[in-house]
């Protein structure tokens, strides 16, 4: 642990004071602090207590980053309340894999939150934040934020969304084939006989929108994710049954919480009590129609069959059955790679997110066990997803 401030002398005190006062150089003072592991714990001992009576506070952090061209920090742009950072399932799992790989390589993690309607309080933040690149996780692409990050010239991944934007089009991509992953649990429903599907998404554009979303909310809708998974959920009921494409009743969930995802619910089945399955992009959505089912006195499969996406571990604890996405490693991928972007770009091999190779590795496998990631890096990083078969698909009653 290194010393508190002493008021004794601070104004004099110097690394290079402190390094003659010790009779040391002054990389071993600066190892003290920075490579505390590279010295003996005796010879930190006498460099820490010598500067406790000189007033020698530490190594100026904003000399330093100067002087090395790094803040050892990286911005994590989302654009949701900060609580939400901390409160939904998928993204505590991306930030924890993010936050391993960051902790690897000694750097901390800037959360940078850009609410709906709070656009301006979010440009400030991007534009002044002190970090040596940017993961910009699942924005939607008419975002203007997105424009600031661009315009600051530092390595960039783009996790999840926007999937193709001309703002951020030769940045690194790390994600998964959404409209592709979904399609294998929604495959279950048809399977098992339904007809009667009904569809619950959350925020398919920054503009609010809670309830029916029409045909052309979704065709330019901004937020690629769950704009996806609609569009792979119709096409799959499409496909098997192409009589009833114009009646795939689809509700959006604007505010993703526990009050928004009820009321959601309650729309759906409100508006179309016929439905026999309901088709989530979230596991969120899964679980609140699963409440909602039991306030109403139906059965799951029973009366009513779900599915979910994502795999958490409640879902998962409730035997639904859902897509399981690898959250954690997405995190842990997007470190990595934004890490030897920065890595390069501080050595003036490279600028940016671009990168000249390109690599995909996706699959949906199939029953209970879970896939792994792809350790696959380049401009175009897709990982692996998994069918998790549970127990809330039956027959249509």
């Amino acid at each position: 642990m290194s010393p508190r401030r002493s008021p004794k002398n601070s104004h004099k005190a110097t690394l290079e004071s402190l390094a003659e006062a010790v009779g040391v150089s002054r990389t071993t003072v600066s190892n003290a602090y920075n490579k505390p592991d590279h010295l003996s714990p005796e010879t930190r001992a006498r460099i820490f207590a010598t500067a406790d009576k000189l007033g020698y506070s530490g190594p100026d952090p904003a000399a330093r980053s100067l002087r090395t061209r790094r803040a050892d920090a990286i911005g994590v742009l989302f654009t949701d309340e900060l609580t939400y950072a901390f409160e939904d399932r998928s993204s505590v799992d991306f930030l924890a894999g993010l936050a391993e790989s960051c902790q690897v390589l000694d750097s901390s993690l800037v959360l940078i939150p850009a609410a709906p309607g709070r656009a301006a309080s979010g440009i400030n933040r991007v534009a002044q934040a002190a970090v040596d690149g940017f993961v910009v996780y699942s924005v939607a692409s008419d975002d203007p934020t997105l424009e600031v990050v661009a315009s600051r010239g530092l390595p960039t991944v783009v996790c999840d969304q926007p999937y193709s934007t001309p703002k951020l089009k030769d940045y690194a991509f790390v994600g998964i084939d959404d409209h592709a992953a979904i399609q294998s649990g929604v495959q279950q429903l048809i399977d098992a006989g339904h007809r009667k599907i009904g569809v619950l998404c959350i925020r398919l554009d920054r503009e609010a929108n809670a309830g029916e979303v029409s045909p052309q909310r979704l065709r330019t809708a901004h937020m690629h994710v769950q704009k996806h998974r609609v569009e792979g959920i119709v096409d799959v009921i499409r496909g098997a049954h192409p009589d009833s494409a114009e009646d795939i009743p689809i509700v959006e969930c604007y505010i993703n919480d526990a009050d928004g995802t009820r009321e959601a619910v309650r729309a759906l089945l409100d508006a179309h009590p016929d439905l026999t399955a309901v088709a989530c992009t979230t596991d969120s959505l899964a679980l609140a129609v699963i409440q909602c089912a039991a306030d109403r006195g139906l059965s799951v499969p029973g009366d009513l069959s779900v599915t979910g996406f994502d795999g958490i571990d409640l879902a998962v604890q409730q035997q639904i059955t859902t897509v399981s996405q690898p959250n954690k490693d997405k995190g842990r991928t997007a470190g990595h790679v934004l890490q030897d972007l920065i890595s390069d770009a501080t050595r003036g091999k490279g600028n940016a997110g671009a990168s000249s190779s390109r690599s995909v590795a996706t699959s949906t496998g199939a029953g209970g066990a879970r896939g792994h990631a792809s350790a696959t890096r380049g401009s175009h990083t897709l990982l692996e997803t998994t069918l998790i078969t549970g127990r809330t698909v039956g027959p249509p009653r």
